[in-house]
């Protein structure tokens, strides 16, 4: 096996494909989103949507306030596993989940005001809000922009009923994808020129997600300085809840060449799969960082990396090495942590990756390993 290919020595002999969790990275985040609660005075949520390893629940809840959800099953894990706030955001409640939700959750957040006055009167003693839709884009992908025109996400202001806002604690705003302070800048402005008149009834305002906060040249102090200022201007507790950004860099997906094809290019088989393991390689689509690669082209040798499902497309990228690839070589994902085990699939009967840790101190640790009754348990 060629360690070349390997990102950390203790990953040269694990089973794959797997996801590894790598802590000292993880730390790193966090310590830098406690910095900016604490210097700020906001607080940070972690977006389960995003990543809901609760192996290490119990790590991650030393630094930030709580969880968000977007629905029951996700409330339930935050509750039970880390154990704080819990905030709940849902485009509509389901009329058998909504008691249940509204037990266990600390706020609720409504997309509209019809689900608002469906459910307000179950929400004794929890702290409610509303979703707005500033009518600012940020961002060029339609698929990830809740401000596209004909967005079911958020009241515009022109369906803004502030008679029905009466009694709200908060409002709730959420339009950025992995984007940096400028376009969060720009859409604070766009709410409190849009609904600014509200903001100071309100107990609090809750940022969204979105914020790559830990991706090093994010403008860090001028967030702190966004955050205070607006907090100070409308005496509101301001939220944040990022999910990239609390696990960014902090995941490999490692896993190991099977097979090596020819036509017209090298084509290596790979024991993992971006439709079933990393499913946003082929729907945003991107070409995910892989360890000591490069391009096509830039390197000596070049591959298209491939999957053993049967599915034609199920290709990763070209990535190029500076040396051959051979059958039985490990390869290492980066940043696989973020939204891979929440959105896999077992597609083609392929098995769900091991979840692994990379501890500090170099240790690796068998987290869960999945087996056949996980796709039996899925089907009838």
């Amino acid at each position: 096996m060629n360690k070349t290919f390997i990102a950390n020595e203790y990953l040269a002999d694990i089973e794959t494909p797997a996801y590894v969790l790598d802590e000292k990275k993880l730390l790193d985040n966090l310590r830098i989103l406690n910095d900016v609660q604490q210097r700020s005075g906001c607080k940070i949520l972690l977006a389960q949507k995003a990543f809901s390893m609760f192996a290490v629940y119990p790590l991650i809840s030393q630094y930030l306030a709580g969880t968000t959800a977007s629905g029951l099953y996700e409330a339930k894990l935050g509750r039970e596993e880390f154990g704080k706030d819990v905030h709940v955001f849902c485009p509509a409640y389901k009329d058998s989940e909504f008691g249940e939700i509204a037990e266990i959750s600390d706020h609720i957040v409504f997309n509209s005001f019809r689900q608002l006055r469906k459910f307000r009167d179950r929400c004794k003693g929890k702290s409610i809000g509303i979703r707005v839709n500033p009518e600012c884009s940020t961002q060029d992908e339609p698929i990830y922009d809740p401000c596209a025109p004909n967005s079911r996400l958020g009241v515009t202001l022109a369906n803004f009923d502030e008679a029905e806002f009466d009694g709200v604690d908060g409002i709730h705003f959420h339009t950025l994808c992995e984007q940096g302070f400028e376009p969060l800048e720009k859409t604070v402005d766009a709410v409190e020129e849009k609904f600014g008149k509200l903001l100071r009834g309100c107990k609090w305002v809750n940022f969204g997600g979105g914020h790559h906060i830990t991706k090093p040249g994010y403008d860090i102090e001028g967030l702190i300085s966004l955050i205070k200022r607006f907090s100070e201007k409308y005496g509101v507790q301001v939220y944040l809840e990022p999910g990239e950004a609390v696990v960014l860099n902090a995941g490999w997906l490692v896993t190991e060449a099977m097979e090596i094809v020819h036509n017209g290019m090298d084509i290596a088989i790979l024991d993992t799969s971006a439709a079933c393991h990393m499913p946003d390689v082929l729907e945003m689509p991107y070409r995910p960082p892989l360890f000591n690669s490069g391009h096509a082209g830039e390197k000596r040798f070049t591959y298209r990396l491939s999957s053993r499902t049967c599915l034609a497309g199920d290709i990763i990228g070209d990535y190029s090495f500076d040396e051959k690839l051979a059958e039985g070589d490990k390869l290492c994902f980066e940043d696989m942590a973020l939204y891979t085990m929440v959105k896999n699939n077992t597609f083609n009967g392929m098995p769900l990756p091991d979840i692994g840790i990379l501890h500090e101190n170099g240790e690796y640790e068998l987290i869960k390993r999945f087996g056949y009754e996980d796709f039996k348990g899925r089907l009838s």
